[in-house]
């Protein structure tokens, strides 16, 4: 097929090498522009024009495609069979859905209609979800309403984290979206119960209110994880939290406080949880008995928590 592939980060790129390695005529490539990053705030490239560059594709980097009618008319002008998206990060106008034979299709990381929206592999961990797995969707108008082709799922343990669901998920869609390809399926509406949305993620969603139960911050942890990563307040201090273990409490205490000197804190509704991975201002993440090495808890001593 002639394709045009639409993505921005990490979780795109294994669709499109997917695709190209599957022989498809992928006819140009649509990113987000580089934007400042690092120290310097040199522009950085995006993962999907990183390899698409590499592959010899065309890269187009439009800041907007809304009333972008240039933009519209090159790829009507392009005779697609399809466009496939995957975390694109721009609006697509009805132009552009109509535009290819088949439309657009989307690689989206979850059982749709549960969590669409922006952050659906975190949402899914922080729920307590006991799978997820990509829905290829026709794409419409709508946020993620568009009628399901195909879908796959993988169960969530409870050690899964974001970063780790992320990689399956993203070498799920690439082999889902190939199938896809051979023979499109006839489309399936979502259903019109189970809708969930899951929200774009901001630094204050990592923050850890010792309050909630040891489940719920075990899997926030490990939901926020790589971004945008969970955090406390110590001595004045933020310390960021990598890695946690839900333990026994023993006995009620006040949440936030250490039930003893090797970092196993308080949570609510007497449970507790054992920090596992942490990080001080200016140092790289470390285990804990390294941390203690160079910055003793005591038994006692409390976390802030929110709204204290």
């Amino acid at each position: 097929m002639r394709l045009a592939f639409m993505g921005t980060p990490d979780f795109s790129v294994p669709a499109l090498h997917a695709l190209h390695e599957a022989g498809h005529e992928i006819a140009v490539v649509y990113t987000q522009p580089p934007r400042p990053a690092g120290r310097g705030k040199a522009l950085r490239l995006s993962p999907v024009q990183v390899a698409a560059q590499e592959l010899g594709i065309e890269v187009r980097t439009p800041l907007s495609l809304r009333r972008n009618t240039a933009e519209h008319e090159y790829f009507a002008g392009l005779k697609l069979d399809a466009a496939v998206v995957a975390a694109y990060g721009l609006i697509l106008p009805s132009a552009m859905l109509d535009a290819p034979a088949h439309g657009c299709l989307n690689i989206h990381a979850s059982l749709l209609p549960r969590w669409r929206g922006a952050a659906p592999i975190q949402a899914a961990i922080l729920a307590g979800d006991s799978e997820s797995g990509v829905t290829i969707m026709q794409m419409d108008a709508g946020l993620d309403t568009g009628a399901m082709l195909t879908r796959d799922r993988v169960a969530i343990t409870p050690r899964t984290t974001a970063s780790s669901l992320h990689d399956d998920l993203a070498a799920m869609g690439a082999r889902l979206i190939v199938e896809t390809l051979r023979d499109i399926p006839p489309p399936r509406p979502q259903p019109e119960e189970g809708v969930t949305y899951a929200a774009r993620l901001t630094r204050e969603d990592g923050r850890l209110d010792w309050n909630r139960t040891a489940d719920a911050l075990d899997r926030q942890v490990r939901a926020m994880t790589p971004w945008p990563g969970t955090f406390t307040m110590l001595g004045g201090q933020t310390i960021k939290v990598g890695a946690v273990a839900v333990e026994a409490a023993g006995s009620a205490a006040v949440a936030g406080s250490m039930l003893d000197d090797r970092l196993l804190v308080a949570c609510g509704n007497g449970t507790a949880l054992r920090i596992i991975r942490l990080q001080r201002p200016g140092r790289g993440m470390m285990e804990a008995e390294a941390f203690l090495r160079g910055q003793p808890v005591p038994a006692g001593t409390r976390f802030d928590v929110a709204g204290a």
